[in-house]
């Protein structure tokens, strides 16, 4: 019926058999963005947000979550990560954060991540929301991936 991979012949949505895909060394970069108030950003720079130190506790939310992906969302496959980092870029107006998620085996990890990256930034909202119940969360995307069948592919 379809050719997208996560529908069957009949229509019905299924996990995508990868048995006999090749294992390769595998990574995907994602990032995303929190904007804010100065006065919130300056606070999470200078680490004097009440909660306690909101880009430690975003990084290992972060980690958390690639390590979950699979119980979040329905048909991806439960991977064996090799290594997930969280890196973020602050600025007078927001944080970005970059996830890169690795592992070698038979399916890609853009989707580990992808939940990196938003459940980081989620944990940034959670952490300074009393300075600042307006922060928008946006810019959610894959930066990179490599390994695999298709290989290397950049974000234009």
């Amino acid at each position: 019926m379809s050719s997208l991979t996560h529908l069957d012949e009949d229509g019905s949505a299924h996990m995508v058999d990868v048995s006999a895909k090749a294992v390769t060394a595998r990574q995907a970069i994602a990032t995303g963005r929190i904007g804010m108030s100065e006065e919130a950003a300056s606070a999470i720079a200078q680490g004097l947000v009440k909660k306690g130190d909101v880009l430690a506790v975003a990084r290992v939310a972060g980690i958390m979550a690639a390590k979950r992906t699979a119980d979040l969302i329905p048909l991806c496959h439960p991977i064996a990560l090799t290594s997930v980092s969280i890196d973020f870029a602050l600025d007078t107006h927001g944080v970005t954060v970059t996830a890169t998620a690795k592992t070698a085996g038979q399916t890609g990890v853009e989707m580990e991540a992808l939940t990196a990256a938003t459940v980081a930034l989620l944990t940034v909202y959670d952490m300074a929301k009393a300075l600042d119940k307006g922060m928008v969360i946006g810019d959610v995307r894959l930066l990179a991936k490599s390994g695999g069948k298709s290989g290397e592919w950049r974000a234009p």
